[in-house]
């Protein structure tokens, strides 16, 4: 019997402070499967997961392979064994190359020792065609785009030829272009007899792709299903334990002022001589929510460090409430009535060796709500403070206000974000990629935060991968093509298939000045 399984994790039990992660849980990987991994933020997956690829240790339980106990004390015994992993939060060195981080650890070195670049990187050109993962070998890691950050891990787990291939939220930083291409790549690589596990919070991947799989709940066992034999409610049902509505529910837009204006707005790239945006110019009113749509890479990053302060226009203004913040700090944006849910939680949202508590003040610890006239922080007001936070936003941790950020799940750790931004009442909201990573509990609840922001008379500027997002949570979509605004819709005389032509740069249309 045991035969059939590639990997089996067997009762496995997993503690952290405050925490049982993984409570006896088994999993069972057959040969030449797609396995996918599903449950709420904080479930335990990424967690077993790392067990698995050695990160971590368990308190009890097995491990085998073909059959065969084995111990995996870290990565470099995952590796010996032919697991790979890619991670929710990427392992890749910032300054070094594409080519580098691929080949890190792996160095095909001549006998003298001196490193065989060339080889390696004919070889990452082969993969990258065969599978169609696109990637600038030479590009240094944090000049590129998320997307393509996820893309060289994959390579770098096809590159060391693992025949037990992890994908931990694979999909959450790609666009649906992106995706599809990725469902093949899985697979064709599970045709070419490698097992894979796939964690995802997006159930419609799951049975798009996945021949079984696993739902946990709080650390637990919940059961292990055929993918063809259920359904998304069902599944969704199992995963968060009642039945979810995967539909925002909102009445009319009420516009009001104009509370962000970007006018010729002009932001130099980093990675390459040309602009990355190029000339955009638009308006976001109060009450209601504008989504700028298009595929990863075009601009939408460096349009919201433009407008959020992170890199400084080239040209063009941005005004917030009729007042020019083209030249303001960032937090002089922050006290001016702007809220910022980055990209990048981790670079830009969250400094990962502070509590919980002190996230959730990062932007207000100033203020004398935190701190008293001698500067030292009040310690009692900033825990009332971030437990009520954590009550309302249902942000879990091990220990509370008091627990390291870095060791929460990224779904919590952008929840933390959400409620930080959203408490401080903004007049403008800047989310972008809001729900990524989150299970679908919890974008059903981030969604409606977004619709009580508007419906409260506040501007979203919402910036979605998510075709679904894109088409069901804003009041206006603005497509985004090789950094300019080459179309405007409204999502209901609109579907995916045109928006889809305007985000490859098939068809534009001039956009309408909203007055």
């Amino acid at each position: 019997m045991d035969e059939q399984f590639a990997i089996e994790m067997l009762n496995i039990t997993k503690i952290f402070p405050g925490i049982i992660a993984n409570d006896n849980i088994t999993l069972q990987l057959k040969k030449g499967e797609i396995h996918a991994l599903l449950g709420e933020n904080g479930a335990g997956k990424s967690t077993l997961m790392s067990v698995l690829f050695g990160l971590y240790q368990p308190e009890r339980g097995v491990i085998k392979k073909d059959g065969v106990e084995v111990k995996i004390n870290d990565p470099n015994d995952a590796n010996d064994l032919g697991i790979g992993m890619v991670h929710q939060h990427f392992k890749l060195v910032e300054c070094f190359s594409v080519l580098d981080n691929i080949i890190l650890g792996v160095e095909p070195a001549s006998k003298l020792g001196l490193l065989k670049k060339d080889e390696a990187r004919r070889r990452i050109v082969d993969l990258s065609e065969k599978y169609g993962l696109h990637v600038e070998p030479d590009a240094i890691i944090e000049d590129i785009t998320v997307g393509m950050q996820q893309r060289t891990e994959i390579l770098k787990m096809l590159y060391r030829e693992n025949e037990i291939l992890i994908f931990d939220e694979p999909t959450a930083v790609l666009t649906p272009q992106e995706i599809d291409e990725l469902m093949r790549i899985m697979k064709s690589l599970a045709a070419e007899g490698k097992s894979i596990l796939f964690i995802s919070h997006k159930l419609n991947e799951i049975m798009a792709v996945a021949d079984r799989c696993t739902v946990l709940r709080k650390g637990k066992y919940i059961g292990t299903v055929e993918t063809k034999n259920t359904t998304v409610e069902e599944l969704s049902a199992m995963m968060v334990g009642r039945n979810v509505n995967f539909h925002v529910e909102k009445k009319p837009a009420n516009k009001g002022d104009v509370v962000l204006e970007v006018e010729g707005l002009t932001v130099a790239s980093k990675v390459h001589s040309n602009d990355a945006v190029k000339d955009v110019s638009f308006k976001v009113r109060a009450g209601e929510i504008v989504c700028i749509a298009g595929i990863d890479g075009n601009g939408q990053t460096e349009l919201v460090y433009g407008i959020t302060g992170l890199e400084p226009a080239k040209k063009g203004s941005v005004k917030l409430n009729g007042k020019d913040i083209t030249k303001a700090s960032i937090r002089k944006r922050n006290t001016s009535g702007m809220s910022h849910i980055p990209e990048d939680r981790h670079k830009h949202g969250l400094v990962l060796d502070y509590s919980l508590e002190y996230n959730l003040i990062l932007q207000t610890y100033f203020n004398s709500q935190f701190t008293d006239k001698a500067g030292f922080l009040k310690r009692k007001p900033i825990r009332e403070y971030a437990d009520k936070l954590i009550e309302m936003y249902d942000i879990r941790s091990g220990q509370g206000p008091i627990t390291a950020t870095r060791s929460m799940s990224g779904g919590n750790q952008q929840k933390a974000i959400i409620a930080r931004e959203i408490d401080k009442n903004p007049d403008l909201l800047v989310a972008v990629q809001p729900t990524r990573g989150l299970d679908v509990g919890a974008i059903e609840y981030i969604h409606k935060q977004l619709v009580a922001q508007r419906d409260a008379g506040k501007a979203c500027l919402l910036i979605s991968l998510e075709l679904d997002e894109v088409m069901d949570l804003p009041d206006r979509i603005l497509v985004m093509y090789e950094g300019e605004i080459v179309g405007e819709f409204n999502p209901k005389e609109t579907d995916e298939k045109e928006l889809g032509l305007y985000m490859a740069g098939a068809k534009r249309r001039a956009v309408q000045d909203e007055n």
